[in-house]
């Protein structure tokens, strides 16, 4: 009798105009808490390294400040599997988001009461902020992964990026123009404030967004794939050469941009004593010069594939640092940074497609690409602790050079050093790449590019958001 009512025509008409209300409304709340989210990542990920700077960090509280958060996010996104199957998954989702706006607003309290350790203060929130992000990350994949249907997905992911890409720039933009205005008044310190109490009410709004949204999957799916699943299955790609050696150079070369990375805003901002206006301009460059190139990588990629665009990107990312070496007309590394956009775009872009014609067949490809981002982290770590370490050694290593070697700017043995290592990087892994067979990849409308975060010194770093349909038993 049961069976019966379940299958009543009015009984399934009501379900699916239950379910498509609350999709309805679901998406819409989706699209809201994409804009509110982009205002924190805007201001985030772009302006933390100039805000230490304003707190007078030294060089190796740089290092450091790039070198902990990046740690702990590679630890997090991988215990996120594990932690989250104890929890309801939006429950989850919520009080991580939560956790990421209060230290926002630690950050924002900083700014407003500058204490005396305000950079370890700074340092602790960072990696507050970026343990949050990486352990909610995961958890939203497969939250969206269930709600949006396979037929609309391409469209909403698309849409959905856009107006992350368009808020989280201009609210970077925005930021700068916040900025110099106050730097003119001896105020930045207020303008660092305001700009963090924006980024936590943003975050609080997306936590609230969040709540109000649908989720048809309280709970974790039973029988799906565990954590320790997942390491056995990366522990037996790793048997595979081309995979391993493909991993290895990721995660170095992403070590040794680690190693400069966190020093460009000190050499803009203390070195040359650029202006917010000139900082955030020159920032500006690259990213645009990457968000107007990816469709035409994209092109290149799947014409003459992704090797040759990783090869050709490979070999212009050590000469980068170096350029800077050569003028400080602003001007001149505006077009440095062109460059750099250009050839990070490539890298970006080539990298990611390399992964996805690398996994072994019939894997998870969310999966390899979660460890590959782990991976990538460590490296950022132990290269920006490598920065710090040489930071903290400038004094005695700029006394060894001769007499007409003196350096003007001491970070420029940082950069020099990145440079090189880079250099040592794509010589080794160049020979040993291959030409692999492009598998099938799905089009835009199955497979959307999320742009994670800008940063100064590493590029835009995207975020694979698989949305193929998968096939259901019967």
């Amino acid at each position: 009798m049961l069976s019966e009512c379940r299958h009543h025509p009015s009984v399934k008409k009501t379900e699916t105009n239950r379910r498509n209300t609350w999709l309805r409304q679901t998406l819409s709340v989706s699209r809201k808490e994409a804009v509110a989210s982009s205002a924190m990542t805007g201001i985030c990920d772009n302006y933390l390294s100039a805000f230490a700077v304003s707190l007078r960090a030294t060089l190796p509280q740089m290092g450091q400040l790039t070198a902990l958060p990046q740690l702990a996010g590679a630890a997090f996104q991988l215990l996120s599997v594990w932690l989250c199957s104890h929890f309801r998954r939006r429950h989850a989702i919520v009080a991580g988001v939560t956790l990421q706006a209060t230290a926002v607003l630690g950050m924002a309290l900083v700014a407003l009461l500058r204490p005396a350790d305000g950079v370890a203060w700074l340092i602790g929130l960072a990696v507050v902020y970026h343990a949050c992000a990486n352990f909610v990350q995961p958890q939203w994949r497969s939250w969206m992964g269930s709600v949006v249907p396979a037929r609309r997905r391409g469209a909403f992911f698309a849409g959905r990026t856009r107006l992350t890409m368009i808020t989280s720039f201009t609210v970077f933009a925005c930021g700068g123009a916040l900025l110099g205005w106050f730097e003119r008044f001896e105020l930045a310190w207020l303008g660092f404030f305001l700009l963090f109490l924006v980024a936590t009410v943003g975050r609080g709004m997306s936590a609230w967004q969040l709540h109000l949204m649908h989720d048809p999957d309280q709970h974790q799916v039973p029988g799906g794939a565990t954590f320790v699943d997942t390491l056995g299955r990366v522990r037996e790609s790793f048997r595979h050469r081309a995979f391993r050696e493909y991993s290895l150079f990721f995660a170095a070369m992403q070590g040794a941009v680690g190693i400069s990375g966190p020093f460009f805003s000190v050499y803009m901002l203390n070195d040359l004593g650029y202006s917010y206006w000139q900082y955030t301009g020159n920032i500006g460059v690259s990213i645009l010069t990457q968000f107007f190139t990816l469709s035409t990588w994209g092109y290149i990629c799947d014409r003459w594939g992704n090797r040759l665009v990783m090869v050709t990107s490979s070999c212009i990312l050590p000469v980068l640092p170096a350029l800077w070496l050569v003028s400080e007309d602003y001007y001149y590394l505006l077009g440095v940074q062109v460059m750099s956009g250009l050839a990070w775009g490539g890298f970006t872009l080539s990298t990611s497609n390399y992964l996805y014609d690398l996994r072994p067949a019939r894997a998870d490809f969310a999966s390899y690409a979660a460890v590959q981002s782990s991976l990538s982290a460590i490296g950022v770590f132990f290269g920006a602790l490598l920065g710090g370490y040489l930071a903290s050694a400038l004094p005695q290593l700029l006394a060894l050079l001769p007499e007409g070697w003196q350096m003007e700017h001491s970070v420029v043995l940082i950069f020099a050093t990145s440079s090189l290592l880079r250099v040592g990087i794509a010589a080794w892994f160049i020979p040993r790449s291959q030409e692999l067979r492009v598998r099938h990849r799905p089009d835009l409308l199955k497979v959307v590019y999320r742009v994670a975060r800008f940063t100064p010194g590493a590029g835009v770093v995207l975020d694979w958001l698989t949305v193929t349909r998968k096939s259901r038993p019967r």
